[in-house]
């Protein structure tokens, strides 16, 4: 039985094969368009799907979407009569682009997949819609290591449903309780991100690596005109400060007289307001997710606990979630945003409507998420001579030894390797990686190799037996959704006059031994890498440690800002033309920044307002 899944049309369109139940393939389409957030019916990322698990397009038995298109325009819909006459600009903004496109799905995406794969086929018979959160809660559940568990999804919003409990028990799952639109929140803390300046739907990560350079200040302001909590979690939104139903803003005049002032604008001065606003959001979010599942457990009495959907992805919110021990075990969808919901749909097809048998694996069904691409040595070596590439070729044992040497004399090396990740986590196939004992990386990562914002945390890679010993954590956190402390004694004591700095100024003091990936409330996010997974980047961290007894490393995903993690070599190679990388590792080949031809250097720096 093959399974095609779908996810498009919105932000981050991905495509994932199942066959006979087993995850064999999964990609968003960016990666192959070059086009960040790609939207658009992800063909690429289909036929890639097909190649890799050698599936002729005649094979396939069932091409099925994440959501159900028709139940969004009736909450559109449904919303525009709820407010009229306030909300017409926004109804009719979005009104051609659902007669044209949205509305009559089924035959868009008949009509691309005849266009793209085969006229010959019938694509409307094989075609079938799963619910939105339903694709969530199945890409949470399915490929969990447990039998039995709760499964809490929470997102900006699906058809209706905003926030979903269901009960996955082998290879069934049922929704038990349901929030709805409008009150969301996804949304809520998309309000925050648009209001503090960022881009809704991509820059949510950015207020959660602000919050802790601020004070969570606001917090009572916003339960007390926002967002009613109540003890299970469940809450409801004071609809009279958002815009999100009626206009083309998140916000309005009266939450920015709640707050003080206007929203900043984009790239404009960030002040301690909206370090304050993204700290007092991150608290209530924390809030509700916590008690949304301690209202989980105690009215399930389940002990497993699985997320998905966008805000899963919030892992300062996870790691809270974690220490407060509601739950013996927590697994979490490492593509919980919407690229994920194409294996949900995938699995949901399998299992629920084709009572099909689940085999549960261990440590999980994901294979550690590396489900993309991955290129052979001679593939490699033809791909990189053609950009350009002055390479050496070394052995397994060399290229462990000559990456590790790099990074203990400081410098930042671009690290491709097998198969590419699906979702929005490095994790040692494309990644940038670089020695967390330096005290400047951050800053010169995210300035001239990353080209973003300073203030911008980086995430350790640590040994999986080694990490009980340099962080607060007592479980493996292979996909790099957990925060958690940097252990007590790796901690470095502040003095009296660094406790006094606040705002961005706190950037600049080390706060442990490897302050290159301590965050400066000592927090870090963490991933624990193992050899089952993968191999090669176990074995390069282990030679780190020893050379220098640490077994961590810094790793951010291997792009620059404004683009999507690299894909083939020859991303990798123009990403190296254009930051301050010194050493690209790609298979067995080894190219060096000072060897290259210098006219093939690009500069990425005059897209940005960075010094």
């Amino acid at each position: 039985m093959k399974i095609l899944g779908l996810s498009a049309y919105y932000h981050d369109s991905a495509a994932c094969l199942i066959i006979d139940g087993e995850i064999i393939a999964a990609a968003q389409e960016e990666r192959f368009t070059r086009k960040k957030h790609d939207p658009d019916f992800p063909i690429l990322a289909i036929r890639y799907c097909l190649q890799q698990g050698g599936v002729d397009v005649g094979e396939i038995d069932y091409v099925v979407f994440y959501d159900k298109p028709f139940l969004k325009f009736e909450r559109l819909l449904e919303t525009y009569l709820a407010y009229a006459p306030r909300g017409f600009k926004s109804f009719a903004t979005s009104l051609p682009v659902w007669l044209k496109d949205k509305l009559f799905q089924k035959k868009v995406i008949s009509d691309a997949l005849q266009e793209h794969l085969s006229k010959a086929i019938d694509w409307q018979e094989r075609l079938l819609f799963s619910e939105h959160h339903l694709s969530h809660a199945a890409s949470a559940f399915f490929p969990s290591p447990f039998e039995e568990a709760a499964v809490l999804t929470m997102d900006g919003v699906g058809e209706w449903t905003t926030t979903s409990l269901a009960i996955g028990q082998g290879n069934s799952l049922q929704v038990h309780k349901e929030i709805q639109f409008p009150h969301s929140l996804g949304l809520l803390y998309s309000a925050f991100t648009y209001y503090t300046g960022f881009k809704v739907n991509s820059g949510e990560y950015k207020i959660m690596g602000l919050a802790p350079y601020g004070e969570a200040k606001y917090t009572k302001l916003i339960k007390d005109h926002l967002v009613d909590i109540k003890d299970d979690g469940s809450f409801h939104l004071n609809m009279s400060y958002f815009n999100y139903c009626t206009g083309l803003t998140m916000t309005n005049a009266k939450f920015d007289s709640l707050f003080g002032g206007p929203a900043r604008t984009s790239e404009g001065q960030l002040t301690q307001r909206e370090m304050d606003l993204a700290a007092s959001i991150q608290a209530v979010t924390d809030e509700i997710v916590v008690k949304l599942a301690r209202g989980i457990q105690k009215s399930t009495g389940q002990r497993n606990l699985c997320l998905a959907g966008g805000v899963a992805l919030n892992c300062v919110a996870n790691g809270k979630l974690l220490r407060e021990n509601i739950f013996d075990k927590l697994w979490i969808q490492p593509a919980s945003g919407d690229a994920g919901g194409a294996i949900g749909a995938a699995l949901g097809a399998y299992h629920l409507m084709l009572n099909q048998p689940r085999i549960i694996a261990a440590p999980d069904a994901m294979k550690g998420s590396y489900l993309g691409p991955e290129y052979s040595q001679r593939d490699i070596e033809e791909r990189l001579q053609n950009a350009g590439a002055k390479l050496t070729i070394v052995s397994d044992e060399d290229l462990i030894n000559i990456t590790a040497h790099a990074l203990v004399e400081g410098k930042a090396v671009g690290w491709h390797q097998g198969r590419m990740e699906f979702g929005p986590r490095a994790l040692g196939g494309r990644s940038i990686i670089a020695d967390p004992r330096s005290p400047i990386v951050q800053k010169q990562l995210n300035l001239k190799v990353k080209y973003r914002e300073s203030f911008r945390p980086f995430a350790p890679s640590v040994l999986y037996e080694d990490a009980k010993n340099w962080f607060d954590i007592n479980t493996e956190s292979p996909y790099m959704l957990l925060v958690a402390d940097i252990a007590k004694e790796k901690q470095l004591p502040m003095t009296d006059e660094q406790q006094q700095l606040f705002g961005i100024d706190k950037l600049n003091v080390p706060r442990s031994t490897i302050p290159a990936v301590t965050h400066v409330d000592y927090s870090a996010r963490i991933q624990t890498v193992h050899p089952n997974t993968n191999p090669r980047y176990y074995n390069l961290i282990s030679k780190f440690k020893e050379l220098t007894g640490c077994p961590v490393l810094v790793n951010t995903s291997f792009n620059v800002r404004g683009e999507p993690i690299v894909c083939t070599p020859e991303d990798a190679f123009h990403c190296l033309m254009g930051t301050d990388i010194e050493l690209l590792a790609i298979g067995n080949c080894v190219i060096r920044k000072e060897e290259q031809d210098t006219t093939l250097i690009k500069d990425y720096r005059d897209r940005y307002d960075l010094d």
